[in-house]
């Protein structure tokens, strides 16, 4: 799988927001960075990155990253080895060794979700469950249709189903602004395309996918609260799933779902319709630390330890400012 965060239609996303970004390669290895800043001063971080073909091939990949980070001044280097040449049970033994520590949190999905799309169409389609096929052949009979756009001026339609989303569940989507960027960066160049279900023509349902090589990833998707008994969100899944098949994709990466013992996660909803798809678990070792600055890095680790034990014994009025 080529992993859509380290793609240059990401670095050209992460240029537009006017971040500094720096991509090398070399034999079996390669990464996006993206150069970002928190208490500790400025981060050097690949989101889902470095690839490599080996575990040699990462050991050089990391030590380009050190190099890099020396010369830009970062503090460390943070990283998400998905694809790095590294056996998944024992990953975490083999990055201690080689210097990192694990990150306080991670910035992507340590668990994702992923449908195959090799062989018929019709044999994906098997693996869903029932609802989800009869939805999808016979949804068109309740005046319900399907579209896609690659025109940046339609992310207007999702982003006002994902504010009534944010309404209706009490959580903040990203910024309207940081979406509207990442579509007149993406949509033109054919690396990102909306998914729009509409009933007589107006618009009822829309989902946001990214490209790679390879891969299609579910990134933002969202409906229209007064239509929600229709479910267009499953047949329009998998419109975006038949499309991606067609285009000659190999997988589609429905994103982060909550680990199997943890029913109470605050994923697990997502993650009962994500994996009504069929599909498979993918894990990854999570985000991981190589201090470059280490005497920095180290007061960093010991002032966020610090705020973390101190926090539950604030007082609810600090909490708020007030």
């Amino acid at each position: 799988m080529e992993y859509f965060l380290q793609t240059p239609a990401w670095a050209d996303v992460q240029s537009s927001l006017g971040r500094a970004v720096h991509q090398q390669s070399g034999p079996g290895w390669s990464f996006l960075a993206v150069e970002e800043t928190n208490p500790a001063g400025k981060v050097l971080y690949a989101p889902y990155g470095p690839v490599a073909s080996s575990p040699g091939a990462f050991d050089a990949a990391l030590a380009a990253l050190v190099e890099l980070a020396r010369s830009c001044g970062a503090v460390f280097v943070r990283i998400e080895p998905v694809a790095a040449g590294l056996d998944l049970p024992s990953a975490a033994d083999d990055l201690r060794r080689r210097g990192l520590q694990p990150a306080p949190s991670n910035p992507q999905p340590e668990l994702s979700w992923i449908v195959d799309l090799e062989g018929d169409f019709k044999d994906v389609l098997a693996a869903m469950k029932p609802v989800n096929r009869n939805l999808h052949r016979n949804i068109h009979k309740k005046g319900v249709t399907f579209r896609s756009s690659q025109d940046p001026e339609d992310i207007g339609i999702l982003l006002d189903f994902l504010h009534m989303t944010a309404r209706r569940n009490g959580f903040k989507p990203q910024s309207d602004d940081y979406l509207t960027r990442v579509a007149a960066s993406l949509m033109p160049a054919g690396a990102a395309t909306l998914f729009i279900a509409e009933l007589h023509g107006e618009p009822i349902a829309a989902a946001l996918a990214y490209d790679s090589a390879d891969t299609r990833t579910y990134a933002h998707a969202a409906l229209d609260d007064a239509h929600r008994k229709l479910s267009a969100g499953i047949p329009l899944l998998v419109t975006l799933m038949a499309d991606a098949k067609e285009r000659g994709l190999k997988h589609v990466d429905l994103w982060g779902v909550a680990p199997a013992d943890q029913p109470d996660h605050k994923w697990a909803g997502f993650t009962a319709f994500k994996k009504s798809f069929g599909g498979r678990e993918i894990a990854y070792p999570g985000a991981w630390d190589l201090p470059v600055k280490k005497l920095r890095y180290n007061a960093y680790q010991v002032a966020r330890r610090l705020r973390d034990k101190l926090r539950p014994l604030r007082s609810p009025s600090a909490r708020t400012g007030r």
